[in-house]
């Protein structure tokens, strides 16, 4: 079972670093970006900083993702999946699944391009956009990770 461990501790590490990137850019980032004095000098600062970040984010998105399926799949958890009690399950892998489209499929084939020709044309909104849904992704992301360890630990959310 020390490889079980090992992956647990390369699963935790990978999404401390990348959730707490999602929490350094919602939380920091975003609204350091928001208070630039002028379209040009947001949208220069958010690339330079976002570029150098998303490489981090799919890099810890691609190591949990794998370290997690290897423990679902080396310790027998499939059946879990449809279970109530163990909804923490699912809700990782959908959250995976959301970054992962986010990262690997969305961001590449369109929705840079958008946010760029949207944030020349119309800042102040855009960027309002984006820091909302880094809250929603956050929220869900920390309720995911507390359900994660509190579940793991024998605590159930089911009466």
């Amino acid at each position: 079972m020390n490889d079980v461990a090992i992956m647990l501790a390369i699963h935790v590490l990978a999404v401390v670093l990348w959730i707490g990137g999602v929490a350094m850019v919602t939380t920091v980032l975003l609204p350091a970006v928001r208070r630039a004095k002028n379209p040009q000098e947001r949208l220069a600062f958010f690339n330079t900083i976002e570029r150098r970040f998303a490489w981090q984010a799919r890099g810890t998105t691609l190591l949990a993702g794998a370290s997690g399926f290897y423990m679902v799949d080396r310790l027998d958890l499939w059946s879990s999946f449809p279970s109530i009690e163990y909804w923490w399950l699912d809700a990782m892998v959908l959250l995976w699944l959301i970054f992962s489209m986010m990262l690997f499929v969305a961001e590449p084939l369109f929705l840079e391009r958008w946010f760029e020709e949207r944030a020349k044309r119309a800042p102040e909104s855009t960027f309002a956009l984006v820091q909302r849904l880094h809250w929603l992704l956050l929220a869900l992301s920390l309720v995911t990770v507390f359900g994660a360890v509190a579940g793991s630990h024998g605590l159930s959310f089911v009466p």
